[in-house]
């Protein structure tokens, strides 16, 4: 039996947040949408891994000056291998085109979110 958008979501989500602690307002049936579509419908599509998808995602979040989504999306691209040098590139890269601003504040969150989850890995709490 095919797995539904929102089984999709799911398995998706863990891959890339395992770990992280939802903190969302979101109304639950926002949430649930976001899982079935973002997640189980855009992100599980063919043409790209997860990988790219995530940096295509990271940067867009850097150029936009979205903190709160590149904190989960450093993280997720943490969880997926993407090393902390190649963000570093994707932020520098993205600074030419969406301005210094936006990357020094992206370097300041990358910062932050690697930090953290290096004292989880240490078992340490940020």
């Amino acid at each position: 039996m095919a797995e539904t958008p929102l089984e999709k979501g799911q398995a998706i989500l863990q891959k890339l947040f395992a770990g992280a602690t939802p903190r969302t307002a979101l109304p639950p049936d926002f949430a649930r949408m976001t899982v079935e579509h973002v997640f189980g419908n855009l992100w599980s599509r063919p043409g790209l891994t997860l990988e790219e998808r995530e940096i295509v995602t990271s940067s867009v979040l850097i150029a936009l000056g979205r903190e709160h989504e590149q904190k989960l999306h450093f993280r997720a691209a943490r969880n997926l291998g993407i090393s902390r040098a190649k963000l570093e590139e994707i932020v520098m890269h993205v600074a030419h085109y969406a301005g210094w601003p936006a990357a020094v504040t992206a370097y300041g969150v990358l910062d932050e979110v690697w930090k953290a989850m290096d004292a989880e890995a240490a078992g340490k709490k940020p």
